[in-house]
């Protein structure tokens, strides 16, 4: 496992230093991992016929799509309303809590009778989803210098495109040989893992870790203090209490570099989860591939998203221009996108949404690292929490309203073409943070 630059220096203790933050971001690759598992299942289940048909969903695209939808509501209002309880109470907690829901939603949905309950159940995965991402970059900041958060990102985020392209093949294999009730059992079973990882072997912080020793300790700390310095000279100090919820909001708000990388997530975000609710259905019912075909190339793009976010994470921290990358991914993805929804060619078309979802994996580690950049440490959870929840505001309308376009245009051609439209919009956000060299 790469140290992320790590090295011995005088000041550490004569034991060897730990390496114990390593092994944090490896279990944030873990919940991730699970996190889109949960996801990605219902993406399988509705390009299933006796899914469509139990549920009652046979002919409606737009209430297929509001499943989705439902999902991001929940998600996005967890992350307005919970994110504060990372900071309170500490991520290594509020993330525990969140993947306890996630294991109560997979029970609920595989019992599910009616389409109803089977809504209820992804909003409170939205909920549970909601409270643990911004722990994630809570988790960054506390145990990594800021040198090297582009590749503790970059490990994590890679997490968002391994779930999918493990999830896509396994569950149509799954659903295929045992139906779409068992998925959510196996769900539930994975599920258990991180919960365990998270009890047993991190903390909120190096100092709270039985695993660290003073050598690692003091490698950490004495690079936030330096950070923590750097922004005390550059009049953007932390401040020691959590404020009141105004002061955090004009904080931010008004800081318009905070603002940019929102609109930029907000829009590349919607792409993402465009994409990831309808790329298998589109496969299947507009392009005519098999069930089993359908399964691989919808875990395509996901696996050229892993080889992209780790080249992305190395490159953010070697040459500091992260916005650049969020820039090229958005432009790359657009462009995807379009060729693969207007090629006449089944598999020319399958290569091209490869392309273009694949290139979301180089915009995920740079925008979190900004988001980090321009957050105190202090309010980072609520920071994060808020970019999220803003982000599924937006995201929520997304599969619902692809899926009111097929119904109406009897195509998807318009769906992708709101995608497009929406990258090229964070492409145009992220620019004046590439032109000021962030």
């Amino acid at each position: 496992m790469s140290n992320f630059g790590y090295e011995d220096t005088a000041s550490a203790s004569a034991a060897r230093p730990t390496r114990m933050r390593v092994w944090v971001v490896a279990i944030l690759f873990i919940c991730v991992v699970v996190a889109f598992l949960d996801r990605v299942n219902l993406s399988v289940l509705v390009a299933n016929q006796q899914f469509l048909q139990d549920m009652g969903l046979v002919g409606k695209p737009f209430e297929v799509g509001l499943l989705t939808s439902f999902f991001i509501l929940g998600y996005g209002a967890s992350n307005f309303l919970f994110s504060p309880f990372g900071d309170k109470f500490g991520p290594r907690k509020a993330t525990i809590a969140a993947l306890t829901m996630w294991i109560v939603s997979s029970i609920i949905g595989g019992l599910a009778p009616l389409y109803a309950v089977m809504l209820s159940s992804r909003m409170l995965l939205g909920l549970g989803e909601g409270i643990h991402f911004p722990m994630q970059s809570k988790f960054v900041k506390n145990w990594f210098p800021p040198l090297e958060r582009g590749r503790a990102n970059a490990t994590w985020v890679t997490g968002i495109m391994v779930g999918p392209a493990v999830a896509m093949p396994f569950f149509t294999s799954v659903v295929a040989h045992l139906g779409w009730r068992e998925s959510f059992i196996v769900l539930i079973v994975i599920g258990l893992i991180p919960i365990a990882l998270l009890y047993f072997f991190t903390a909120d912080t190096p100092r709270e870790s039985k695993f660290v020793n003073m050598g690692e300790l003091n490698y950490i700390e004495t690079a936030l203090a330096d950070e923590a310095q750097a922004q005390l000279k550059s009049g953007a100090s932390e401040m020691k209490d959590v404020p009141p919820l105004k002061v955090i909001l004009r904080k931010m708000f008004t800081n318009m570099n905070f603002v940019l990388i929102t609109i930029y997530y907000m829009c590349m975000g919607a792409v993402v989860w465009g994409t990831m609710a309808w790329l298998p259905s589109y496969l299947k019912v507009a392009r005519g591939f098999s069930w089993a075909a359908m399964g691989a190339w919808s875990a395509a793009p996901y696996v050229a998203g892993i080889v992209i976010a780790i080249i992305t994470g190395y490159l953010s921290d070697r040459y500091k221009r992260s916005a650049v990358l969020c820039v090229i991914s958005m432009v790359a993805t657009s462009f995807g996108l379009y060729m693969g929804a207007t090629a006449a060619d089944n598999t020319m078309s399958a290569l091209w949404m490869t392309w273009g979802v694949g290139f979301t994996g180089m915009a995920i580690s740079p925008a979190w690292t900004l988001v980090q950049k321009f957050s105190p440490a202090n309010i980072i959870g609520i920071a994060a929490g808020y970019v999220n929840g803003l982000t599924n505001v937006l995201s929520a309308f997304v599969p619902a309203t692809i899926g009111a376009l097929i119904a109406l245009t009897g195509n998807y051609l318009a769906g992708m073409l709101l995608m497009v439209g929406l990258g090229i919009i964070a492409a145009l956000a992220a620019t004046p943070l590439m032109l000021k060299k962030y």
